[in-house]
């Protein structure tokens, strides 16, 4: 008979699809457009993503939000949380479809869909199952593995479809877990990645009341494994954080990071403020 840590994957909770679109914003071209049609264009690009903004009243929020991007990577970033990924085309579809994205071009998006892994519950059904002379895979193994996740993801749905964080910043940034010849994640035990799980949950943890952080898979999805969102009001929370996650087990060890994206939120009706090169009224005095 299997013992439990024979079987090395752990379960996994899905939710919202989600995807990431960053921009490059054509200002000379915008420019170029007589005042009018500027302003028709932003208000025609408000009526249309306002709902996607407002998200769902009831069931899933499945919810969009720009933000002001910073850097050289981009100008604008589009962030969409969805049902499934038909959905987000969907909203790709309908959004190519403004006359502002004629002024804008597309250089970088992500793809990825939000998980919750369940490292204690994958141990404690496994060994439960095997104690109990279940073979691993058979159906009643697996009847009894998709009982696991239905519980939980119904206890976890709020986690699983979450609303955009209200909050003025946002860090995104894709990762993997390394797979080299001295240091492998994959390689390693299902009770050592548990251990090294705890430990680096328990840092963001401390945290917690500073910045929002949603976790999504991307694996058969996009380039890196897992894409990292963080939430915060002081972007400086996501270089503390990051740097003492970076002396972590986990990450020291088995973290590979990929480019990181900053943005300020920009409520779709400030749109034409952005457009006129301001992100508030107050800039006014300063122009």
């Amino acid at each position: 008979m299997a013992e439990p840590s024979s079987v090395p994957v752990p379960l996994t909770l899905e939710g919202s699809a989600a995807l990431h679109q960053m921009f490059r914003f054509r200002w000379k071209e915008w420019r170029s457009l007589p005042s009018w049609h500027r302003e028709r264009i932003a208000n025609e690009t408000i009526r249309a993503f306002q709902p996607m903004e407002q998200g769902e009243a009831e069931g899933h929020p499945s919810q969009s939000a720009v933000f002001s991007q910073l850097g050289h990577k981009g100008d604008l970033m589009l962030l969409h949380f969805r049902d499934s990924l038909e959905d987000l085309n969907r909203v790709e579809l309908q959004l190519a479809q403004t006359e502002l994205f004629d002024y804008i071009e597309e250089r970088h998006s992500y793809v990825s869909v939000v998980e919750l892994g369940l490292y204690d519950s994958s141990i404690k059904t496994y060994a439960a199952l095997t104690e109990k002379g279940i073979e691993p895979f058979s159906p009643e193994w697996n009847a009894a593995v998709k009982e696991v996740i239905a519980r939980q993801s119904a206890a976890m749905a709020r986690r699983l479809f979450p609303h955009i964080p209200g909050t003025k910043y946002l860090c995104f940034y894709p990762m993997d877990r390394r797979r080299g010849e001295r240091n492998n994640w994959y390689a390693a035990t299902m009770p050592e990645r548990q251990r090294l799980m705890q430990d680096h949950a328990a840092i963001g943890r401390r945290y917690g009341d500073e910045v929002r952080q949603i976790i999504t898979g991307s694996i058969g999805f996009d380039d890196w494994e897992w894409g990292v969102d963080l939430f915060a009001d002081d972007p400086l929370v996501f270089k503390k954080l990051i740097y003492e996650m970076r002396f972590d087990e986990a990450s020291s060890l088995y973290a590979e990071f990929g480019q990181f994206f900053v943005g300020v939120r920009l409520p779709v009706q400030q749109l034409p403020l952005w457009l006129n090169g301001r992100l508030s009224d107050s800039e006014l005095g300063h122009a």
